[in-house]
């Protein structure tokens, strides 16, 4: 289990009495996540190799079912109810490649922002969606959150993931 890990979402609760967890998942569109058939289920200190047995949409999330750690499916509701908040994880080599110009949000987080004059704006804290378009949430260094559009050029003018840090058409007193 030291291959790296991406968290691709997390157990937000059960549907139904046979075992079946709802799922929150951080893909591109929520069924996505079903394409991965093997997740690692990350729950504090307890941590396993899960197969999905059955999943589908569900009212714009995911519902599944998936194998316990014992490689059995899991089959009831009380089992599956403990594994809510659990992480989904995948290999990190399951993902696919992405075209130039495009990135993981993962990738995106730790990575310190400034505008062309140099002047910092903090560190990416998470990367989320307006419906629009993503969205950068940084931090500064007095832990004031800002919130940066990620639209490429007009606003992210560079992403250097091997330098670790962004570019961005922004001011401080945005």
């Amino acid at each position: 289990m030291n291959t790296p890990r991406v968290t691709l979402g997390r157990v937000i609760g059960v549907y139904g009495v046979r075992g079946w967890l709802r799922i929150d998942a951080q893909t591109q569109t929520p069924v996505q996540i079903l394409k991965y058939p093997v997740w690692t289920i990350r729950h504090g200190e307890q941590c396993f190799e899960a197969q999905i047995v059955d999943g589908r949409g569900h009212g714009g999330g995911v519902v599944a079912q998936i194998t316990g750690a014992d490689g059995q499916p899991i089959a009831d509701r009380d089992v599956a109810a403990q594994w809510i908040g659990a992480l989904i994880e995948v290999d990190r080599s399951a993902l696919p490649p992405l075209p130039e110009g495009r990135y993981y949000w993962v990738d995106l987080v730790g990575l310190s922002v400034s505008n062309p004059a140099g002047v910092e704006l903090g560190v990416v804290h998470d990367v989320t969606t307006n419906g629009a378009q993503e969205v950068l949430v940084l931090k500064d260094a007095a832990g004031i959150e800002r919130l940066i559009p990620f639209v490429k050029p007009q606003i992210v003018v560079d992403v250097d993931l091997a330098q670790r840090r962004i570019v961005c058409n922004w001011e401080a007193d945005y």
